[in-house]
């Protein structure tokens, strides 16, 4: 069987992201990551900042996030997820795509020409990706790296009543700090061709 979607939900840190765009690549196929936040600003209308920074996360509290529940409408996070979630199924209607994170796993989980990756590391090689790749020195990279996930976390579980890291809700799990980034690509790659 060969799928025209491949998901790649991840750890921060853990090389999802480059996983993502080599695999893309060497498929032949589009990838979806920042380009994905474009098309979601643009059908949703709001600011790419804000997509950015907010569109993998619920935030609690605070007077907009609950606005318009209070008069019968979607708060922001759900606009912005059901936003998200029709860009998401388009994209997998055209075929032949990568989509990296924002539940999308979960969003393609009924079509059978969708393989749905996840991406782990452990955590000094993640540290040691994110300082040496990123340079990010000025902050507590563990700290960052808990916060992100933790928030990943949340909102996966708030948007599909799952555990994110679950492997029985994905394809395949593969760690990264392992295999290494060049044999998680191979390894995706030929199962999804």
């Amino acid at each position: 069987m060969s799928y025209s979607v491949v998901t790649i939900t991840r750890e921060f840190g853990s090389g999802g992201r480059t996983i993502a765009k080599k695999l893309a690549d060497e498929l032949g196929y589009d990838y979806y990551d920042y380009e994905l936040v474009e098309k979601i600003a643009k059908e949703s209308g709001f600011a790419k900042g804000f997509v950015e920074e907010y569109g993998e996360e619920v935030q609690p509290g605070g007077f907009f996030s609950y606005f318009g529940n209070n008069w019968g409408a979607l708060s922001i996070n759900d606009q912005l997820y059901f936003a998200e979630r029709k860009v998401i199924l388009e994209l997998a209607e055209k075929g032949n795509c990568v989509i990296v994170g924002r539940c999308a796993d979960y969003i393609l989980k009924d079509r059978t020409d969708t393989l749905n990756a996840f991406i782990y590391a452990d955590l000094e090689w993640k540290k040691d990706r994110i300082v040496n790749l990123y340079g990010e020195t000025d902050v507590d990279v563990e700290k960052r790296i808990m916060e992100k996930d933790r928030r990943r976390k949340a909102y996966y579980k708030y948007y599909t009543d799952r555990k994110w890291n679950r492997a029985a809700n994905y394809h395949i799990s593969l760690e990264s700090s392992e295999l290494g980034i060049d044999k998680c690509v191979e390894i995706l790659k030929s199962i999804a061709k």
